[in-house]
């Protein structure tokens, strides 16, 4: 049989390592090729690596919360090429015999620093029968040095201040550590609040004209595309074309410089069970409205199964988020570095309206726009986020690009 080694994938440049954080299994099971073996967890995405051939997993070397980079050996793998699901069970025990003579040799190596110089020489000496008998010398010494140490630790606890010991007495029910994307999402919008001049513009928006339009093409439209029409279309839509009139806001600051994009490349928020991430709408000016809700359908379906790929969620010039979805009236977003606005879209709530001094009820929504003070100036943000209540209030206004 030959050793095949499982190896993390290439990370691209902007992340520097990974965590390990769930093998789907255990040494001695048999192994297909592509099958998922383990989880690894970056700052922007969870990877599945999958088995490189079929086989019998011979070695885990990079236990669940380990750190590793990329091409790093996560463990190995007895290439087998007649693995299969009518293997005869007496060649599976024996291979799984042959792994557990080689993982005694690996948990003595492991676990030597437990070890006292005279059971060393007792190991030593015990050559001829060392796995089981020396692994039990071993566990039993290294139960001996935990139990020292935690009898250290109970002495040293007991001469502690009492405002000291709060922390021992189940005070706190759980300590679960972050994840490295919510670390990372913390991480990223202590350094927006920091280093941005931020401030947010709101205003509202008649959405009856578009809850008309979804209305009477919704039925046609799913019909033809196979995916619902949804508000987001029109959003981005809508964004798109305000870009191209306030292009100062699809752009970013570097250093002394102000660089201007060309694409319009638009980030969605999407929240997903590890935490919110913004994959990107490429191009998004030359997309329909159907392929921009097939996109998201599809952010959305990969992002709640942990399958989102990494090149997805780099770059974007500006992001929509939609705290509507979980009821929020008004918000503030925070801005996605390096890009300097974002837009919030909020609950649909009918209200009493004055228009042309009449009283009508209309489904009302407020929008905000987060923006960075240093690039863009009050004018330009009220006008462009006046420019998107007017597209979403009059959406002919695409049309004749207006």
């Amino acid at each position: 049989m030959k050793t095949i080694n499982i190896l993390v994938p290439d990370l691209p440049e902007s992340i520097s390592n990974a965590t390990v954080v769930k093998w789907h299994k255990k040494i001695g099971e048999i192994v297909y090729s592509d099958d998922n073996i383990v989880d690894i967890e970056t700052d922007k995405v969870m990877l599945e690596v999958t088995s490189p051939c079929d086989g019998i997993l011979q070695l885990i070397i990079e236990k669940e919360g380990n750190i590793v980079i990329s091409q790093q050996i996560l463990g190995q793998i007895n290439k087998n090429e007649i693995v299969d699901n009518d293997m005869p069970e007496n060649l599976i025990e024996k291979q799984k015999k042959d792994l557990s003579k080689e993982n005694e040799e690996i948990f003595l190596q492991e676990h030597i620093k437990y070890l006292t110089p005279s059971v060393r020489r007792l190991i030593k000496i015990n050559k001829t029968h060392k796995n089981n008998y020396n692994k039990k010398i071993i566990m039993q010494n290294k139960t001996n040095s935990e139990s020292f140490t935690q009898t250290i630790k109970q002495e040293s606890n007991t001469n502690l201040k009492s405002d000291d010991t709060v922390h021992t007495n189940n005070k706190f029910e759980k300590r679960v550590k972050m994840t490295r994307l919510r670390q990372r999402i913390a991480e990223r919008l202590l350094d927006s609040k920091n280093n941005t001049a931020m401030l947010t513009t709101f205003n509202e928006v008649n959405m009856q004209p578009i809850i008309l339009l979804r209305k009477k093409y919704g039925e046609d439209f799913e019909k033809k595309y196979g995916v619902r029409i949804g508000f987001m279309s029109f959003f981005v839509k809508a964004v798109v074309q305000a870009l191209k009139i306030f292009p100062q806001i699809n752009a970013s600051i570097d250093e002394t410089d102000i660089v201007f994009y060309k694409n319009f490349d638009i980030s969605i928020a999407i929240s997903t069970p590890r935490g919110l991430i913004t994959p990107v709408l490429r191009n998004a000016d030359n997309m329909t409205m159907s392929e921009i809700e097939k996109k998201i359908k599809e952010f959305s379906i990969k992002g709640f199964e942990n399958k989102i790929n990494m090149k997805e969620l780099i770059g974007g010039n500006f992001t929509i988020t939609n705290g509507g979805v979980f009821g929020s009236l008004m918000s503030t977003p925070i801005i996605n570095p390096p890009q300097t606005a974002i837009l919030g879209m909020h609950i649909i709530q009918e209200r009493t309206i004055v228009v042309q001094g009449k009283i009508k009820i209309l489904p009302m929504m407020y929008l905000a726009l987060s923006y960075d003070h240093r690039l863009i100036d009050g004018k330009e943000s009220v006008s462009f986020l006046i420019t998107i209540k007017n597209i979403l209030e009059d959406f002919t206004r695409i049309l004749i690009d207006i």
